[in-house]
């Protein structure tokens, strides 16, 4: 029997260097998608005190606001250790069968890109999440047999950025559900300010709005950027993060204003120049740009449909108004636009 790569301990071992060190590691360094953590304190405490496992909980939403990070918080919160693997990675039963059969009661399983687990896989989970047992076949033929093996009480965390993947019978086992969504400048601010503190790096408040607001409202892209400026302020300043530095350094990374980089410019222009602003379908607007179709639709499309740069329509995409007027491309009459949530 194969074994998936399973990440234990209470912190994000799987994670090294920075993400580790930035990583949340209890509710009141958690900072943003306040109504999911609220409910989450409630179901926690409740569990605490009932001595139980945690409901299963599924996170969904886009790469890189915090669904990795719940999970591991949940851990510390509920004082219990966490096991950490991902869809791509269980490529047998077998190979679920024997994480679930090694974890201890009220022990956490992650399962980042749940999505993407194998529809047999996927099987062995539903007697697992509703009545911690697993449904084995021994043997094949006329001679098969099926064997029920009880499983320690546990919380399955989930985690997704296609959500509409998932099938309803999976959904439909997780009794906590939550949507993460895109952070507002202001949280940011905080995220940034606090990976400054723990990184030592020296930044006033012009510098970290600066870097907060180039970060597409994702807490990972502000720490990725946090950190490409500090590089900067030690090279070519004197090691401050002040918001004129914060600018030469993401200019030279190509960052605009927006916290678009080299590949939402191409899309951008591609829809507009090659497509005449759409629609384009994602598999022809993907081979345009040589991009993956998944990576489009996870990464680049979520936060310029969330700010107006693009709709998603029945027939494909299309670019908005304001996706012309940023590039500077004179936009026809029917083109619309949408309003900017980010400022």
């Amino acid at each position: 029997m194969s074994n998936p790569r399973v990440v234990s301990g209470r912190s994000n071992e799987d994670d090294a260097g920075f993400d580790q060190s930035l990583r949340p590691r209890n509710f009141d360094e958690y900072v943003g998608q306040s109504q999911v953590v609220g409910n989450l304190r409630v179901a926690i405490e409740a569990a605490r005190s009932r001595g139980d496992a945690l409901d299963h909980a599924l996170f969904f939403g886009p790469p890189g606001v915090g669904k990795t990070s719940l999970a591991y918080v949940i851990s510390c919160e509920m004082g219990v250790p966490i096991k950490a693997t991902s869809g791509p990675i269980i490529e047998k039963a077998g190979d679920l069968a024997a994480i679930l059969t090694a974890l201890e009661e009220r022990e956490i399983l992650f399962i980042d890109e749940i999505h993407r687990l194998d529809a047999k896989v996927e099987e062995i989970l539903y007697p697992a999440l509703e009545d911690y047992s697993l449904d084995l076949m021994i043997g094949s033929g006329p001679g098969a047999r099926t064997m029920k093996i009880p499983l320690k009480p546990f919380t399955l965390v989930a985690a997704t950025t296609r959500a509409g993947l998932l099938t309803a019978p999976l959904r439909g086992r997780f009794g906590i559900v939550h949507r993460l969504d895109f952070y507002s400048v202001e949280d940011l601010q905080l995220i940034v300010a606090r990976s400054a503190r723990i990184l030592g790096v020296r930044v006033d408040s012009d510098g970290v709005r600066e870097i907060a607001r180039r970060s597409r409202g994702t807490p990972r892209v502000a720490n990725r950027l946090l950190r490409r400026v500090r590089d900067y302020a030690q090279v070519r300043a004197d090691g401050v993060v002040t918001a004129a530095v914060a600018q030469a350094a993401l200019a030279m990374l190509e960052v605009d204003e927006h916290g678009f980089d080299e590949v939402d410019r191409r899309l951008l222009m591609t829809i507009i120049d090659k497509f005449s602003g759409g629609p384009v379908g994602v598999n022809t607007l993907a081979a345009a740009i040589s991009e993956d179709p998944d990576a489009i639709e996870d990464i680049y499309e979520p936060y310029l449909l969330q700010i107006g740069f693009l709709d998603r329509t029945p027939r494909g995409r299309t670019a908005t108004r304001r996706a012309y007027e940023h590039l500077g491309r004179e936009a026809p009459r029917q083109v619309g636009g949408q309003k900017n949530f980010f400022g």
